[in-house]
């Protein structure tokens, strides 16, 4: 659910902090107060077309920050984020947008920089935002399929998964049958190329780890007559005239003397004796290394001649000669494949008839569970739109199903329809003109979607407008029964909407030094009745008017303990 709310600089708002509840929460206001340019901020918020015109006069930049609390971890928001390398700890996602003069955007996740279509990804999945003329995914005929399967549940994504399975390696044999039935002159040329790349890899003849000892070689090569250097100057001081060997032998004399006259200096004479054979075998190992120790400058060319070799090939074919045996091992099976294109060609075609099969069985299983979950969810939208005082509309969902078109998301192309009036075709949602007819179309549709969507809020926007009367009071009620399973905002002029909401912000604007603000104040139930008295009758609030807004809050309580 979105927590908090911070907007600075956003149109007439100058700075707003607004802190939002679960349940139902309704924004309500004189026209023009700042209602909408909530909305809107919100709406940029998770990624929505930004505009200069939105930094109110005088200022730099507008601000947009939104706090949201997911607490549940397979939440597709969870998904979103570890694909994009965003870290979210204790379940909240902080989203923050800044508007440039200069019209850029500058958007983070948890303090990390993306990008507007990364913003967008990831706020589509927390919230949605809908308004009397916007079309989203229920307007959205290509959506209709994944929200079906969505409201199927378990059975379609266990059908779904089986078909997809089997459909990637169907898509892959025919991908594979398609390069090897390419062009002739093509092919030939392919085989010449890998053929020419794999010849040079193994003539190379490359040893694994062959580059790491050739470096360690090469070092010590070149750094030949420092070695040389340093074992002579350790030799010499050993042996040679400074003959601290014999000192150290001398001394080894002195103190087993010492030792034989008074024994606590044994353990001493004994370390100072194995110091001196050690020394001693030390300066034997010395001796033996400078009479070995040469230099080779013809040994040295060859491994820098070996190096560069290998070097060319690592330009070629990979970073390591891990990856160029691995590369050289790929081509070796390309090579066979297209030596011998028409068996393969042969094999390919059988295995690609033999998944048909399958696939079409995996198709035929998967649409069956979308008709079924289908019909239930015609029966739910026509209970759903009767509650709505919407009896005699129509509700179907029409399958295009082509049993030889394979595609990712089966056989089935899924269109809803509807009829609004008897007599009338079925028409394609997405062909209903707007205003109140499709607000309680789209409110029905919403009110069964939100248990499977997994957006954690939904924002209403001014979705009751050219309702009335008892329709008015059945929006209500259906808006709050949405709000059970998801956060929703909503902003209304129905005192209906008003009186059921959990939370009741009003918004207002006013002006100081000469600059027009907008403000945001949490109303406690005497204030609710003022509101909702003010939405019944305008203007003037009466005595009566209050009565009646009384009565609606009454009747409000009362529905909200029936559910």
């Amino acid at each position: 659910m979105l927590n908090e709310l911070s907007i600075r600089n956003f149109a007439i708002i100058e700075a707003l902090s607004i802190s939002f509840d679960k349940g139902l929460t309704v924004l309500s206001g004189e026209t023009g107060a700042g209602k909408s340019i909530i909305i809107d901020a919100i709406h940029l918020l998770v990624g929505g077309r930004g505009s200069v015109e939105f930094i109110r006069h005088g200022e730099e930049k507008a601000e947009i920050e939104g706090l949201f609390q997911v607490d549940d971890t397979n939440h597709p928001v969870y998904k979103k984020a570890n694909e994009f390398g965003i870290e979210l700890e204790d379940g909240m996602v902080v989203l923050r947008r800044d508007i440039l003069k200069s019209g850029k955007s500058i958007c983070r996740i948890n303090g990390k920089l993306v990008t507007i279509s990364i913003l967008r990804e990831v706020g589509s999945s927390l919230i949605d935002i809908h308004g009397q003329h916007e079309h989203q995914e229920l307007m959205d005929d290509t959506m209709h399929i994944s929200l079906l399967d969505q409201f199927g549940g378990a059975k379609i994504s266990t059908a779904l998964l089986g078909y997809q399975q089997v459909f990637q390696s169907y898509e892959q044999k025919l991908k594979n049958l398609k390069s090897l039935s390419e062009n002739d002159q093509l092919m030939a040329h392919r085989l010449d190329l890998i053929q020419f790349q794999y010849d040079e890899i193994q003539k190379a003849n490359l040893k694994l780890n062959e580059d790491e000892e050739l470096f360690e070689e090469k070092r010590k090569l070149s750094n030949f007559e420092r070695i040389f250097d340093s074992l002579q100057s350790g030799y010499s001081g050993l042996q040679g005239e400074q003959r601290g060997l014999d000192w150290i032998g001398l001394v080894m004399g002195h103190l087993e003397e010492a030792a034989g006259l008074d024994q606590s200096y044994k353990d001493l004479a004994e370390n100072v004796s194995n110091c001196f054979y050690q020394l001693e075998d030390a300066a034997s190992i010395l001796r033996n290394k400078l009479d070995f120790l040469e230099y080779d400058p013809e040994r040295l060319a060859n491994i820098d001649d070996r190096l560069n070799e290998i070097q060319q090939l690592k330009r070629k074919y990979g970073k390591s000669i891990v990856e160029i045996l691995e590369y050289a091992s790929k081509i070796e099976e390309e090579i066979e494949t297209l030596q011998n294109k028409e068996t393969h060609i042969d094999k390919l075609e059988k295995e690609i008839s033999s998944l048909k099969k399958d696939l079409r069985i995996e198709a035929e299983e998967l649409s069956k569970s979308r008709k079924v979950s289908a019909q239930n969810l015609t029966n739910l939208i026509h209970k759903e739109l009767k509650e709505l005082y919407m009896e005699k509309t129509v509700f179907e969902v029409m399958f295009h199903t082509d049993s030889d078109n394979f595609m990712r998301s089966g056989i089935d192309r899924v269109e809803f329809y509807l009829s609004t009036n008897p007599g009338e075709p079925l028409k394609p949602l997405s062909k209903i003109a707007s205003g109140g007819e499709l607000s309680r179309i789209m409110l029905a549709l919403k009110s069964i979607f939100s248990k499977h969507q997994g957006v954690t809020s939904i924002i209403f926007d001014e979705v009751d407008t050219g309702v009335s009367g008892r329709v008015a009071q059945a929006i209500a009620e259906k808006i709050h029964h949405v709000a059970v399973d998801s956060q929703v905002l909503c902003i209304s002029h129905l005192p209906q909407v008003a009186a059921m909401a959990d939370t009741h912000l009003f918004i207002a604007k006013n002006i100081k030094d000469g600059r027009t603000k907008t403000s945001v104040k949490p109303l406690n139930e005497v204030e609710k009745i003022k509101e909702i008295g003010r939405m019944i009758s305008g203007v003037e609030i009466t005595d009566l008017t209050k009565e009646h807004a009384k009565e609606l809050l009454q009747l409000a309580n009362r529905l909200k303990l029936q559910k």
